[in-house]
């Protein structure tokens, strides 16, 4: 029987650690097992000429997959189809492409069970290194978060599914964020609903909390995350665009690639120097600029649990999101004068918003920023009174604690 205290736990993430929810979210596990004295590992994908090693933990506790010439010859494959650094996407590989990806992973897996002897993986993404995993190691127990990102490439890459099934179907406990992606894992992968467990998602709250708002003139709004129009980022900045008064000013936190960023760009020149680009940010960064700001703005068309609003709730922010539903798990039944929550439009095929719904919803979005800009702009700070209980319940630690459950559930 395994110890608990000793408990040695193996990471797998495909892509990088240092970018994008899903390694913010290894990270956290990472930082929180280690502070519970368990050893950690970390397999994860990263670009062969970019330092990629994180913070929480030891280089020598980590194994890479290196891209762009080394051990695969192609970008890193983003779970989004627009990632916030250089990337391919999965449904542009080639057989060929995915064989040289399988081998590379299944190799430098194979290495780090060998060397580490891990008593339980913890993978990320109902995807294909976690398919791999499962098949390469079926005595070892294993348990999945899904993000999300996983489910669209599911839906988007019909002829990967099987490749991803096989293995994913025998898993032994998946990890939802949320009662509607579990729903949507039962209904996409046909996994037993009692191998599903809620297990949420958090923010590191030693650096979203709030302090002394600035003056609220102009009232400032922050948006976080990649631009990409799956993100809703060009209709925020078309929204904008036609308010003129109270005065106000753009914080957009994050990068992105392509066509899609340089539209973001185009547009956001327009707004001329009410919108500003930070690019890509550390964690510590971010979480400056959120505490100094107003309103945080989420006009994204698909999310799993979108941690960012936890993150600017802790910080002091009023709310301006989609009503998807993640968001409404977070913050449906705590909709006060503080949050508002605009209607997404039908969408073609997941994050793309049907074109005759367009207008109505960068009008609905319009409505919503101005109305949280003008209460913004008579009281700069807000009351979390009413909802404080539900944002200390989503700390980083409060959700490892769950996390902990699943892997004595599976070790014993």
């Amino acid at each position: 029987m395994v110890k608990f205290k000793k408990l040695k736990i193996l990471h797998l993430l495909s892509q990088r650690p240092d970018s994008t929810g899903s390694g913010i979210y290894v990270q956290a596990m990472i930082r929180e097992a280690t502070a519970c004295g368990y050893d950690n590992y970390l397999v994860a994908g990263v670009r062969s000429d970019s330092c990629d090693d994180t913070e929480c933990i030891e280089q020598d506790k980590s194994m890479f997959v290196n891209f762009h010439k080394a051990d695969v010859s192609y970008h890193i494959p983003g779970m989004s189809d627009v990632m916030p650094y250089e990337s391919t996407r999965f449904c542009d590989l080639s057989e060929n492409d995915l064989s040289e990806y399988e081998s590379a992973f299944s190799e430098i897996i194979k290495n780090a069970v060998r060397k580490f002897k891990p008593d339980i993986i913890h993978s990320h993404h109902l995807w294909i290194v976690s398919s791999m995993a499962r098949q390469l190691f079926p005595d070892i127990p294993m348990v999945t978060t899904c993000h999300g990102s996983d489910l669209r490439q599911f839906q988007n890459c019909s002829h990967l599914q099987e490749r991803v099934l096989t293995g994913c179907r025998e898993i032994d406990v998946v990890m939802a964020l949320s009662e509607a992606q579990k729903k949507d894992i039962i209904r996409f992968y046909n996994i037993d609903p009692e191998k599903i467990i809620i297990a949420g998602a958090g923010y590191n709250d030693s650096l979203f909390y709030v302090e002394s708002k600035p003056d609220s003139d102009p009232v400032k709004l922050v948006y976080a995350g990649k631009l990409s129009n799956a993100k809703g980022v060009p209709w925020l900045l078309r929204a904008l665009k036609s308010i003129s008064s109270p005065a106000w000013e753009l914080h957009l936190l994050g990068s992105g690639t392509g066509e899609e960023k340089e539209h973001c760009i185009m547009l956001g020149k327009e707004l001329g120097e009410k919108a500003r680009f930070y690019g890509a940010l550390p964690q510590e960064s971010l979480a400056e600029i959120m505490r100094q700001s107003h309103i945080l703005v989420l006009p994204s068309f698909y999310e799993g649990l979108p941690l960012v609003l936890l993150e600017g709730l802790a910080s002091g922010c009023r709310i301006v999101a989609t009503d998807l539903p993640g968001t409404k798990e977070i913050l449906g039944a705590h909709e006060t004068d503080i949050i508002t929550l605009v209607r997404t439009p039908r969408l073609h095929f997941i994050d793309q918003p049907c074109q005759e719904d367009e207008y109505s919803f960068e009008q609905n979005l319009k409505k919503a920023i101005q109305q949280q800009i003008i209460a913004a702009s008579g009281c700069a700070e807000i009351d979390l009174s009413q909802i404080q209980d539900k944002i200390d319940s989503y700390t980083w630690t409060g959700i490892f604690k769950k996390v902990r459950e699943v892997y004595l559930t599976c070790l014993y």
